[in-house]
């Protein structure tokens, strides 16, 4: 890209906001350069625009300094990458006219690589102990999977989801709704420094701007776009962390949430998401089974397998007509098990050397070691 369309893009993020609709019709009209001299102009350019927005616009593209931002990125070891660059992730042009005018990066990775093998773990920032480390088991699995895992850097399932990637020394990345050179929340601060040095930071505003509340909402589009599919771990009906599933599911990425208590408040998002299109998950193995190449399967879940599983029909017909106490003749055994008394003997001796069953005279009974076993676990039968 041409140096003055990139200052250009780089000004712009200072006067658009992310994910304005309006400015990325405009921008795909004129061009970067096009625009900012349109903005500054101020004349009647744009239908529909009234004259409170476009002054407001022309005194942002008037004040926007795009040289000092570059500087003051380069100070922070952080770029600037545009839609055509070799790192531009190439999903994020399914967002349309809402995509990123351009992206701050702070890290040493290639987000285009990155992004290519991620999904996103998002979830309530005032999250239970258990949506913590569910969030953190999630992270570290993926990342010894080989998965990037993308989220917000936010308190909660959020910081924990980066944590348990960052302890499995895996790749994490933080899409910021502020600068990249901007810690927030702050008490992430030493958190996000340490994405920066193992990761990635993320953010469509320059260096210096800080978050609003329109922002964060923004900024939850360029999770889900990046990403595979979109994991959500813990999230009240109203919960941000449902916007990015729901754009997630609209971009055609994969919906997926992690089940809670069905009493608790914080779970209530993600029980209506899993009651839609949302598939549930509770290990990272299920999730790359969704997200991943053909073959990627997670293992079955069974419970633990006991002697007795493993006999044949016939045996297990026969050992199950045995009572608690007390012994069966053969032919008592073979009419409870249908079938002939020489096979019904034929079992039970099976049996008595797996140690099942013992002989007493004419009658057959279970060892005291059996009975123990199959009457304290009857729920199984």
């Amino acid at each position: 890209m041409a140096d003055e369309e990139r200052l250009a893009r780089a000004a712009l993020t200072r006067v658009l906001e992310p994910g304005d609709e309006a400015g990325g019709q405009w921008l795909r009209s004129y061009g970067a350069s096009g625009l900012i001299q349109r903005l500054k102009e101020g004349g009647e350019l744009f239908p529909r625009v009234t004259s409170a927005r476009r002054e407001g616009l022309r005194g942002r593209a008037v004040a926007a300094r795009p040289e000092r931002d570059l500087e003051q990125a380069r100070a922070a070891r952080a770029r600037f990458v545009c839609p055509g660059d070799p790192e531009w992730p190439a999903q994020l042009d399914d967002l349309g006219h809402a995509r990123p005018i351009g992206l701050w990066i702070r890290g040493q990775a290639s987000l285009r690589l990155w992004a290519l093998r991620s999904v996103a773990v998002v979830g309530s920032r005032a999250c239970t102990e258990y949506g913590a480390q569910m969030a953190a088991r999630l992270g570290a699995g993926l990342a010894e999977r080989g998965w990037v895992v993308v989220s917000g850097g936010a308190y909660g399932v959020d910081g924990a989801g980066h944590r348990g990637v960052l302890g499995a020394g895996g790749a994490t990345v933080a899409v910021l709704a502020s600068g990249v050179d901007v810690p927030y929340p702050r008490g992430h601060h030493r958190l996000l420094d340490r994405i920066a040095e193992q990761g990635l930071l993320v953010g469509e505003l320059p260096p210096g701007d800080h978050p609003t509340a329109y922002r964060f909402i923004q900024r939850n589009r360029v999770i889900a776009a990046l990403t595979r599919g979109t994991v959500v771990v813990e999230a009240a009906c109203r919960s941000g962390a449902l916007v990015t599933a729901r754009r997630a599911q609209s971009l055609g990425r994969h919906t997926i949430g992690v089940p809670g208590p069905a009493t608790s408040g914080l779970s209530d998002g993600v029980h209506q998401l899993l009651r839609g299109e949302g598939v549930l998950v509770t290990s990272a193995a299920e999730v790359v089974e969704l997200v991943g190449a053909i073959g990627d399967l997670a293992p079955e879940r069974r419970g633990p397998v006991v002697p007795r599983d493993l006999l044949g029909p016939q045996a297990a017909r026969v050992l199950a007509v045995l009572p608690a106490t007390g012994a069966l003749t053969v032919r008592d055994i073979a009419h409870g098990a249908a079938t002939t008394p020489d096979d019904a003997v034929g079992s039970l001796y099976e049996l008595q050397s797996l140690g099942f069953v013992e002989r007493h005279g004419d009658g057959w009974q279970l060892t005291r070691q059996t009975t123990q076993t199959v009457f304290s676990s009857n729920e199984r039968w």
